[in-house]
């Protein structure tokens, strides 16, 4: 594989590639709709009906990059439940026991899986009788306070032609890394997070458990594309959110065909098991954003069932997509000409010369060339900006996605040179150097007092809690260190009963 040039004139040259591999015949528009499989993709917060009631089992993110400290391997990571709150207890946040988690691998190019990495989850309880997610301070993984824990298995299921090869063990047992309760119950965080990283034979390296959302993005572009007049940009909405995160790192050996064919097609999927003890799949991801802003309410729900192989079925929300369109109308920016082949063959096939696999089958794929090095310092405008590493050639946790796709969207690639994004360019918190490489989870902890309320609130609690003859109300009730977590409770009860007794002596 031949990567595009990293000089100045990166953005052009990776656009004059494309218009070239199509003028060149790769598509024509009678051939598009030639086509055995098509369209789709998606960075899933919430982007379909059904997934979204059910968020143990919503892929949110899907990433895939030469490791980049060690370029040997290929990490990817698959990220589950959108938008927790990290204070949302007392039922933290956990993979679902009915599910199986798969991370898809494809290394000819046939829209087919030839790996699959299958997660499965138990949870277990120390003691049903407790509220509470810790009883205690948490020091380990293993500790006895850690009242929820999960554990998971790693199936790896080789396939021919979606028949079954052969299904081996690479994990039992293994732990998960819980949620971020607070500072109280967890004070060394990191810690639990290092003792969740696992190393499996053959060189691979898996972790689950809590993370950061390594999505930035200004999510108000469903209010009307960002106000109707850009009012509503700059705004990270996944700040201080979490996401629970599988992340696997595999050597490219034992992932791709050969050194000569170096190029794989990664997805995830969610299988879930119903009343009758059947799976079914329920949520569906490879590239960022298809199923939230291109495929219509019709066929969200129907994606997220469905698999690379019939992608013919979505084509047409590829060739001929709504967002231009919405753009156009909104803010008289003039959409390109239809049909949009310039998408199909980046987004569907990988760009010729880079990570397009030969006698590729179109389909949505996160397409990754686990020949290129990682870059020593990344662009986050990826491919559009020369760095050759970054999305669309896989994903990597810096890549601005929102922005790059915007661009693309509105004929970046077809000579409509622009320079379109949310004003969102960073995630708010800083990506580790290291597997897992994903930053730890906001924690539950509220941190300082509100604005203005100083130690006035501790000591207003403190003295309405002390007994008669102490300065305090009518009450011989004594907080003990305990006790704090009751005080608010008991503040009201001991307010209360001083209002009554105020309104029966008025009555009488």
């Amino acid at each position: 594989m031949t990567p595009i040039s990293r000089s100045g004139a990166g953005r052009r040259s990776i656009a004059t590639l494309i218009c070239g591999a199509l003028a060149a015949g790769g598509l024509a528009a009678a051939g598009v709709t030639a086509l055995e499989p098509g369209a789709a993709s998606a960075s899933s917060h919430r982007e379909a009906p059904l997934i979204s009631g059910q968020p143990q089992y919503d892929n949110t993110d899907l990433y895939a990059f030469v490791s980049p400290d060690k370029p040997d391997t290929t990490t990817v990571i698959a990220n589950f439940v959108p938008f927790e709150e990290p204070a949302g207890g007392p039922n933290f946040y956990t993979f679902a026991d009915d599910a199986q988690y798969d991370i898809h691998v494809d290394n000819n190019g046939d829209a087919q899986s030839e790996l699959i990495f299958r997660y499965t989850f138990k949870t277990h309880v120390k003691n049903k009788n407790t509220f509470l997610y810790n009883t205690g301070p948490v020091d380990s993984i293993d500790d006895p306070d850690l009242n929820v824990t999960q554990t998971y298995d790693i199936d790896l299921i080789k396939l021919h032609k979606q028949k079954l090869v052969s299904k081996t063990k690479l994990a039992d047992n293994v732990p998960v890394a819980p949620s971020n309760v607070g500072k109280a119950s967890m004070p060394d965080y990191g810690k639990l997070r290092n003792q969740a990283v696992y190393k499996l034979t053959g060189g691979a390296t898996t972790f689950a458990g809590q993370a950061d959302d390594p999505f930035f993005a200004d999510l108000r572009v469903f209010d009307l594309l960002y106000g109707g007049n850009l009012s509503e940009v700059g705004n990270d909405t996944l700040k201080g959110y979490n996401v629970n995160s599988l992340a696997l790192q595999v050597p490219n050996d034992y992932i791709r065909e050969s050194a000569h064919q170096p190029v794989v097609g990664i997805w995830s999927t969610v299988q879930r098991k119903d009343a009758k003890g059947d799976w079914s799949q329920v949520s569906r991801l490879g590239n960022p954003l298809v199923n939230e802003v291109v495929n219509p309410q019709k066929d969200k729900d129907k994606f997220n069932a469905s698999s690379p192989w019939d992608d013919a079925q979505f084509l047409k929300n590829v060739t001929n997509p709504e967002l231009p369109k919405l753009i156009e109308a909104i803010y008289k920016i003039k959409a390109p000409a239809e049909p949009r082949n310039d998408l199909v063959d980046v987004f569907l096939k990988g760009v010729k010369g880079l990570n397009q696999p030969p006698n590729v089958r179109p389909s949505e794929e996160l397409r990754l060339n686990t020949s290129i090095k990682p870059a020593a310092s990344p662009k986050r405008l990826g491919v559009l900006d020369g760095d050759n590493a970054g999305f669309p050639n896989g994903r990597r946790l810096t890549d601005d996605v929102i922005d790059e796709a915007l661009q693309v969207v509105e004929g970046e690639l077809v000579g409509s040179k622009n320079d379109l994004g949310d004003a969102v360019d960073a995630n708010d918190q800083k990506f580790e150097h290291s597997f897992p490489y994903l930053a730890q989870p906001t924690s539950g902890s509220r941190g300082p007092l509100a604005k203005g309320t100083g130690n006035n609130v501790r000591n207003q609690l403190g003295d309405g809690l002390m007994p008669t003859g102490a300065g305090g109300p009518d009450t011989t009730l004594v907080a003990s260190s305990a006790a704090a977590g009751a005080a608010g409770v008991l503040l009201v009860g001991t307010a209360l009963l001083w209002w009554r007794r105020r309104s029966r002596h008025r009555a009488y």
